[in-house]
């Protein structure tokens, strides 16, 4: 086993129907000579339409390094994720839902993730029973990433998702549609699994990098986000990790990430 495994991640790549062969052609080549292990964040496509999925599988297909998944917002337009996430398994894509995955000596635990807000502003399960399914959504996912980050057994853990987990990596996006981003409930599985880093993207705008509170790095490696702020770089971000390094280790706070509002009736 190598003494460090490079770990490339990117997001929002939005193959489409008109995205031309060989469009990544330079992108995927760049991240091969760069990583051991690609991570993608989600909206792999643009509609989520099984051709979408076709075309990138063909793009892929020259890439030689485990590619490890969540699907996006995008990647459910359709209603057809299911043969979107079919096509890209078969291409050889370990797409993560909830399930945990081992490859060079680091754990991966992964979900899409969903929106509900950040700290104080997190939309509690209350009231009218269409509020109460839009908050359990994100409550689901959350148990799911605990689930899946309970399962790891190595040291090093990295955390996949497609919604951001805190607020700060989507500092830059506008303040109203912040909780339409990710929501503070995902941080809850990290403050009591830490991991060694979180990817995620969906907030084109927002800011490439911040920490839990409990100081775990988390990185946006939304495709337009990185393009935007490096120009001159490749669109994707690389991390180095030492698979036999110890365990992160939690500093004790669990169980403040989603205190949100108190309920109260309006």
């Amino acid at each position: 086993m190598a003494s460090t495994v490079r770990i490339a991640a990117v997001s929002d790549i939005h193959v489409g129907t008109k995205t031309p062969a060989g469009a990544f052609h330079t992108l995927f080549a760049q991240i091969a000579d760069s990583a051991d292990v690609l991570v993608a964040c989600g909206d792999l496509t643009d509609y989520g339409l099984p051709e979408e999925a076709r075309i990138l599988a063909r793009e892929l297909a020259t890439l030689r390094v485990p590619i490890i998944a969540v699907l996006g917002n995008h990647d459910f337009e359709s209603s057809q994720e299911g043969e979107v996430r079919r096509i890209l398994a078969d291409a050889g894509v370990i797409l993560l839902d909830g399930e945990s995955h081992e490859t060079h000596g680091v754990g991966f635990a992964g979900i899409k993730g969903f929106c509900g807000g950040f700290g104080r502003g997190v939309l509690g399960a209350w009231g009218e029973p269409a509020v109460k399914q839009f908050a359990h959504e994100a409550v689901a996912e959350s148990l799911k990433l605990e689930s899946a980050l309970a399962r790891l057994r190595t040291p090093q853990r990295i955390a996949v998702l497609h919604y951001a987990p805190i607020r700060a990596t989507v500092e830059g996006e506008p303040l109203e549609i912040f909780p339409y981003l990710g929501c503070s409930r995902h941080e809850e599985p990290l403050l009591r699994y830490p991991v060694t880093a979180v990817f995620h993207g969906h907030a084109h705008n927002g800011s490439p990098e911040g920490a839990t509170q409990n100081g775990i790095p988390v990185y946006n490696v939304a495709m337009p986000l990185l393009k935007k702020l490096h120009p001159d770089r490749p669109p994707f971000r690389v991390i180095e990790v030492d698979p036999s390094a110890p365990a992160p280790v939690s500093n004790g706070a669990a169980g403040t990430a989603y205190a949100g509002p108190e309920r109260r009736k309006g």
